[in-house]
């Protein structure tokens, strides 16, 4: 969480200060090319998960620090919890692209601050609330939690795919409202 406020926060402060908002009440030009290129970006990326999936009857395979992931120290895991969230191509697009619509809302700073929070908060719930089960879920969490970890690992595709589909869509319908309107 705080890997990616940091994130957050620095690309509104910049698209903010960066024009970002044109003077006639909406997005500046620029930022509706950006997300037209977000758009592109996250449909091409859904279409290489899609393409890349395993076959019918061939179970994912889990990347070797996946698998290492258990064995992990405090300190490895805030590192990669840290990597992930700013490093990962896909939340970094998907960061840039939330803050960048926050930077080119007409929002007052204040509005702009809360959106944010909102942004980061939303964005971790994936993080939060499993470290709320392992926390509050007692001997039972850890059945929880492995039941969550293999479906998510058994259905990332058609999750991810549907995630970079449906915002590809919404950016470029976005950007093209917005350069035609």
């Amino acid at each position: 969480m705080v890997s990616l406020t940091v994130l957050v926060t620095v690309l509104v402060l910049a698209g903010s200060g960066g024009g970002a908002s044109s003077s006639d009440d909406g997005p500046a030009s620029w930022t509706l090319w950006l997300k037209l290129g977000l758009g592109v970006l996250f449909l091409l990326m859904g279409v290489k998960q899609w393409k890349d999936r395993p076959r019918q009857g061939r179970a994912a395979e889990q990347p070797g620090w996946m698998k290492a992931i258990n064995m992990f120290t405090p300190g490895k895991s805030a590192g990669l919890a840290a990597a992930l969230a700013v490093a990962n191509p896909k939340n970094l697009v998907l960061a840039v692209g939330g803050a960048l619509s926050i930077a080119s809302s007409t929002a007052s700073p204040g509005g702009k601050t809360v959106a944010a929070a909102l942004m980061v908060l939303i964005a971790s719930l994936c993080t939060v609330l499993p470290l709320g089960v392992y926390l509050l879920g007692g001997q039972k969490s850890a059945k929880v939690l492995g039941e969550w970890k293999a479906w998510m690992a058994a259905h990332n595709t058609a999750i991810m795919t549907t995630v970079l589909i449906v915002l590809g869509t919404k950016y470029i319908g976005d950007a093209i409202s917005g350069l035609t309107g």
